[in-house]
């Protein structure tokens, strides 16, 4: 293992450029003769369109077009697709509703687009917007999805009855009837998972073009994933070839699931530049991106948990109405459905095990994949349920976890909902996490805290998440002649450090130097296929495309350096970057032998084109299960209701770690998206209205620096072999486990007042409220 090869903490080769203002993202892309696009968007939640007219705003100075559904209607372009329909659980498929470039006829959230303005400027494009006259006739509106199932309630679409998308269902529900009947004790609690933003730094942007000579789209844009992009863009919207469309996407500045879709914008940016003979630019400003961009989560859900006499899990029953907003977005039914409910057993033995989950219209924006994508409402609803057991049997937290692990020893274990966990020790975490975080010593802190006049409180949550697979890429490594090494892959950086993990892989498998290498993704036209990023796939799949097209370079290699070094391809090895002849001292390094192989007479006599180049792909087949322990410390102000994250310690086990430096950045960044869920963050919507309240971060909280501790973090590592590399995913972990293991600690906090549950974001009014109601109880 050499200084820069996989399991060193190398720091990110990536950052300098991004640090020093050279990293390229999509908002900083500008092209000759460029046009700026605004769009004009909804003020009500629910209206019919009446009229619409665009002469005003046609006769702006400087405006060179103003579109609406009629124009987009006209041209043959089409909605933006479903790729993830489910079922009902009667066999009838779900009520589809596919998300429109810009409205017709009807309006069904606030921030739905209505109108295409494209003009010399961006301000031009604003005032003109503004002339635009829009005769809206307002419709009763829906926000939350409890209230959209009930009767008489307004209807988001006229073919969904009930509003009601599906109704589907997973597991054995006779067998857990049976369970309950059976039970000594059932533990109950009604949990909200509360509408999430995900508020990139960079918000998205999208910079269209099209080459009349080669008949060619070209799409500036921040992405997960350039290919998937194109694919939807061209057989969906545009009908067009895949060939005729190309997606660029340089650094992106974050994501966390929602640049993985196809959005109205990125689609009228390139119809415009087309249809105008010109360039077409678009960057969202903040207040558009709350209304535009897809939201996360809003699951009410009831669970409920049957134990016999000895605090033994017997069987899980859960029912979830799962908020889908206005539109089916592209991943929207899968998140709460196939994402989320297999993993709702957790790191415990449950014999049995059912869950139903509706899928519901309301007059809000579409909801999609937040980092976890559904691992983290399924965490969160076990961890809870197991917490609120624990209080009422009158066990300690640990304990009764602890009594319903499943053991190393089960291992591969088949839960009742389907999934195979290859390995695990979840107790081994549990421990770890406990002993680090000194929860022994708690009672002497949290006597230390309550002299101050406060209420410490302390929580644990296990969390375990499918990801990584199963799943397909391509990679190609390729020399230049310099001996500088290019890695071209499908996958797409936001931020992760791809750039390094890669690299260190490609100097550990090649033996090449680090500061040699060069990552290259999200350019369809230069990299053949990708299914970009998402669900922690990244390493685990394009890591493993990458080892494969490193071994077919050794192999490559091998030919050339049975050339250079008289002998036969079968007498030649390779190591440490060295390919020599068995048992003698002749040897040519790679990199030498790369500069060699474009050579024409060279590369002939080794049967080969000149240069040294390879394509690998992997084709794994499993997922991985990373998993682990979150503890947190609170203090909470008995007279405001204000929390302090105090402490917080973390225990993962990710298999292999490619880059431990990587690894604790992401689970850090997992664990403060967490900490915002869990205390902060409230996408809030007017019942009668459907006004988004929380629209900019003036009223929406997100989480600073002086809300998140030092975060102590630790690994176990079991063996993971499901890919080559022996990797887990990291990527969305730390956002799993910390909203369960933030508001077991807040309760716990408030156990003195006899507070049993409360739900996300625990905020210091719902706190106050909960502590006020139980003094005023006590003293009645």
């Amino acid at each position: 293992m050499g200084r820069f090869g996989v399991g060193q903490a190398v720091r990110r080769s990536e950052d300098p450029r991004l640090l020093t203002g050279r990293g390229r993202y999509a908002g900083d892309i500008d092209l000759p003769r460029q046009a700026h696009a605004v769009f004009l968007r909804s003020p009500h939640a629910h209206a019919l369109i009446k009229a619409i007219d665009t002469a005003g705003a046609a006769a702006a100075p400087g405006v060179l077009g103003v579109y609406t559904a009629a124009d987009v209607a006209a041209a043959g372009l089409g909605a933006l697709p479903c790729l993830s329909p489910v079922v009902s659980h009667d066999g009838s498929p779900m009520a589809d509703a596919p998300r429109p470039l810009l409205a017709a006829e009807r309006v069904r959230h606030v921030g739905d687009t209505v109108a295409m303005v494209v003009a010399e400027d961006v301000a031009r494009a604003k005032d003109a917007a503004e002339l635009i006259a829009v005769d809206y006739e307002p419709l009763p509106a829906v926000a939350d999805a409890a209230a959209a199932v009930q009767p008489g309630a307004p209807l988001v679409w006229d073919e969904a009855a009930s509003n009601t998308c599906f109704d589907w269902r997973i597991g054995d529900a006779a067998a857990t009837e049976r369970a309950f009947a059976a039970a000594a004790h059932v533990t109950t609690v009604d949990l909200v998972n509360n509408r999430i933003v995900a508020n990139p730094i960079e918000p998205r942007a999208a910079l269209g073009d099209y080459d009349r000579a080669e008949e060619r789209y070209t799409l500036h844009t921040s992405t997960q994933g350039s290919h998937k992009l194109r694919n939807v863009l061209s057989e969906s919207v545009l009908k067009v070839p895949a060939a005729n469309v190309r997606v660029v996407t340089r650094d992106v500045g974050g994501s966390f699931g929602i640049k993985i879709f196809v959005y109205a914008e990125q689609a009228l940016v390139l119809w415009a530049a087309r249809k105008l003979g010109r360039p077409v630019k678009w960057t969202s400003e903040r207040g558009e991106g709350f209304v535009t961009d897809t939201h996360g989560r809003d699951h009410a859900t009831r669970a409920e948990l049957a134990l016999d006499a000895d605090g033994r899990f017997l069987g899980l029953r859960v029912s979830i109405i799962a908020n889908l907003g206005a539109y089916v977005s592209a991943f929207g039914p899968f998140i709460p459905t196939d994402c989320c409910c297999p993993m709702l057993t957790g790191v415990y033995t449950l014999p049995v095990a059912h869950a139903k989950v509706r899928g519901v219209f309301t007059h809000t924006v579409p909801v999609d994949a937040y980092r976890g994508a559904g691992r983290p409402e399924a965490a969160y609803l076990i961890e809870r349920l197991v917490d609120v057991a624990a209080l009422e049997l009158g066990l300690a937290p640990a304990e009764l976890r602890r009594r319903n692990y499943v053991s190393p020893s089960a291992m591969p274990y088949r839960t009742a909902l389907g999934m195979t966990f290859d390995h695990g020790d979840f107790a081994r975490n549990m421990d770890d996490a406990m002993a680090r975080a000194g929860w022994a010593d708690f009672p002497a802190r949290r006597a230390e805290a309550r002299a101050r006049g406060k209420l410490r409180g302390i929580g644990l949550a296990n969390y375990i998440e499918r990801c990584g697979g199963p799943g397909n890429e391509e990679a190609e490594i390729r020399f230049e002649p310099d001996g500088a090494v290019v890695v071209s892959v499908g996958t797409q950086s936001n931020g992760q450090g791809h750039e390094t993990a890669y690299a260190q892989v490609v100097a550990e498998r090649l033996g090449v130097p680090f500061e040699s290498i060069r990552v290259a993704q999200g350019d369809t036209a230069s990299i053949r296929r990708g299914e970009g990023t998402g669900g922690s796939r990244s390493l685990a799949i394009g890591g493993t495309a990458i080892g494969a097209a490193a071994a077919r370079i050794i192999e490559q290699g091998k030919h050339i350096a049975a050339h250079l070094l008289e002998t036969a391809a079968v007498d030649i090895e390779f190591s440490d970057g060295i390919f020599s002849v068995a048992g003698t001292d002749r040897a040519v390094p790679i990199v030498e032998l790369a500069k060699a192989s474009f050579d024409p007479s060279t590369a002939a006599a080794a049967g080969i084109k000149p240069g040294l180049d390879e394509f690998g792909r992997a084709q794994i087949k499993e997922p991985t299960y990373p998993n682990g322990c979150h503890v947190c410390e609170v203090e909470i102000d008995e007279e405001t209701g204000l929390v302090s994250v105090v402490a917080y310690t973390v225990v993962d086990d990710f298999g292999k770690l490619v880059n431990p430096l990587l690894v604790e950045g992401q689970v850090h960044g997992g664990v403060v998206q967490g900490i915002g869920q869990a205390l902060l963050e409230r996408c809030a919507y007017e019942a009668e209205s459907g006004q988004l309240l929380s629209a900019s971060f003036m009223d929406y909280c997100m989480p600073r620096a002086d809300d998140v501790p030092s975060i102590a973090f630790a690994t176990n590592e079991t063996p993971c072999a499901s890919n080559p590399l022996g990797v887990k995913g990291c990527g969305e972990a730390g956002a799993i486990g910390a909203p369960p293991a933030v508001v077991n600690a807040v309760v716990d906090a408030l156990s003195g007042f006899g507070v049993r549950h409360i739900d996300m974001p625990a905020t210091p009014e719902l706190i106050w409220r909960a502590i006020e109601r139980a003094k005023a109880a006590a003293g009645s």
